[in-house]
């Protein structure tokens, strides 16, 4: 799923697809309020003069969506990363009020170099009316994408208001028209209509299906109901789609806000934070997932583990049987879920794949050539700012489960994070070695796991190959 993160694209691509968060994921030039030229004096009919009581009153507000905006006019923000010795912007998303104007909410990946480099960058909020003042970062959820700030000055904010947050007790139908407020490319405050969907379907980490438009800029912004009450946080929108965009629910703003309102500004960079909400994450993403039996591809010859997809999607695709030589059939299943930490870095994820080969039709000695080939054409890796290296080991062994004995060549690669001791990427890599005219290859990745989980993972994965019966001499 190749998703579009909403703050400018300075950002993550790097992602098999994420991007929740990206993948993964793409991602507000100030709106001022106060009357342009055009705006101070609408055409005056050469008729008749309006009565000058006319000239006063406010402009009628008919719609839902412009009640929904001028009721939120007053919390919504733009939030700009800035260089530290200039007014350059490094980056620019949306935020809401919340606690009667003492803190607002926006996502992490919009204050993410923030995090990582307060001593580089400073923050600043815009108003829609054109305030502006500097800011301070309180926490934030990587996990979830969010984050907490405060105003440095509070007097400024003072009086707002604070964007409503829908209560739990009262879900929300599918259908039900919602709005997105924030800044749009830099170009102006804005609302956008849609549909409330419900909950993505098969995703790790609770994401909402927006049917509307999210454009970079709006990351961070409020999504509302008809009552003006928060449904969700503009996060992600689909680039290879229509009108289809993600939110982060309302509950974990909810539970940002209990745990942080009150704490110390963060001043020193996060990578210690990060760290441990990280690996939480992975620590429950572990045990759901060898929680779960593996499901097996049909192949006549071989088990091979193809995961369930409570919080995976696989897809599938064959060599056209007409093509000479090499067959396959191959399946890729990867999470939605992405987790930005910052630049390229994305993690947090597993993906899993195979491929079953037919070499009958090439002979013994062209297929045991174009097998290994294939095997020798992976790629887990290198040594670039994020990550070491791989350090990789590689054995013959002989499948444990049922089945058990069948020979399976497999190499198991870790490589480490630079600022974040601990995590590591995991790939194994696995091919049979019994058949001269058939066999299987698969690859298993885990994304920013501890070292414990990765060897439960990769012993897991490895568990999942055998043969579909007993060995008999055919074999």
């Amino acid at each position: 799923m190749r998703l579009a993160c909403v703050p400018p694209p300075i950002r993550r691509a790097r992602t098999n697809a994420w991007r929740l968060w990206g993948p993964v994921m793409a991602w507000c030039a100030l709106a001022w309020c106060a009357p342009g030229p055009a705006q101070a004096a609408a055409p005056v009919a050469a008729t008749a003069a309006p009565p000058a009581s006319a000239a006063a009153a406010e402009p009628t507000v008919t719609g839902v969506g412009q009640r929904i905006y001028e009721r939120a006019r007053p919390q919504l923000l733009q939030v700009r990363t800035l260089l530290k010795t200039q007014d350059s912007q490094a980056s620019v998303g949306s935020g809401f009020l919340v606690d009667d104007g003492a803190h607002l909410v926006t996502n992490y990946h919009v204050v993410s170099q923030y995090a990582l480099q307060p001593g580089r960058f400073r923050l600043v909020y815009v108003t829609v009316d054109g305030h502006q003042g500097a800011l301070q970062l309180l926490a934030f959820d990587v996990v979830h994408d969010l984050a907490l700030l405060k105003p440095v000055d509070p007097a400024p904010l003072a009086g707002r208001g604070a964007v409503p947050l829908r209560p739990e007790s009262e879900p929300l139908p599918r259908g039900a028209r919602i709005y997105s407020l924030g800044n749009p490319l830099d170009v102006g405050f804005a609302l956008a209509e849609g549909t409330y969907n419900g909950p993505v379907e098969r995703s790790f980490l609770p994401t909402l299906f927006f049917g509307g438009s999210l454009s970079p800029g709006m990351s961070g912004g409020p999504a509302l109901d008809e009552q003006g009450r928060l449904v969700g946080v503009n996060v992600a929108t689909r680039r290879d789609g229509e009108q289809v965009s993600f939110l982060v629910p309302a509950a974990p703003v909810r539970a940002l806000l209990a745990r942080a309102r009150i704490g110390p500004p963060v001043t020193a960079p996060s990578w210690p934070e990060i760290k441990r909400q990280l690996l939480g994450h992975e620590a429950q993403l572990t045990e759901r997932f060898i929680a779960q039996p593996w499901r097996h591809a049909g192949h006549p010859r071989y088990a091979i583990p193809v995961p369930q997809e409570q919080f995976m999607r696989c897809w599938g695709r064959g060599s056209p049987q007409a093509v000479r030589g090499l067959q396959f059939e191959r399946s890729d299943c990867e999470m939605d879920s992405r987790i930005f930490v910052g630049g390229a870095l994305l993690t947090g994820f597993l993906t899993v794949r195979h491929e079953a080969y037919d070499g009958s039709k090439l002979g013994a000695l062209r297929f045991a050539e174009r097998y290994s080939a294939s095997f020798r054409n992976e790629f887990v890796g290198r040594n670039d700012r994020q990550l070491t290296a791989p350090r990789c080991v590689e054995r013959q062994v002989a499948s444990p489960g049922k089945g058990a004995g069948l020979p399976l060549k497999a190499v198991i690669c870790l490589r480490a994070y630079k600022k974040l001791e601990g995590l590591h990427d995991l790939s194994v890599l696995v091919a049979t070695l019994d058949g001269t005219e058939s066999g299987v290859q698969g690859r298993f990745d885990a994304r920013g796991v501890s070292l414990v989980s990765a060897q439960r993972l990769a012993q897991h994965y490895l568990d999942g190959f055998a043969w579909t019966g007993p060995k008999t001499g055919s074999r």
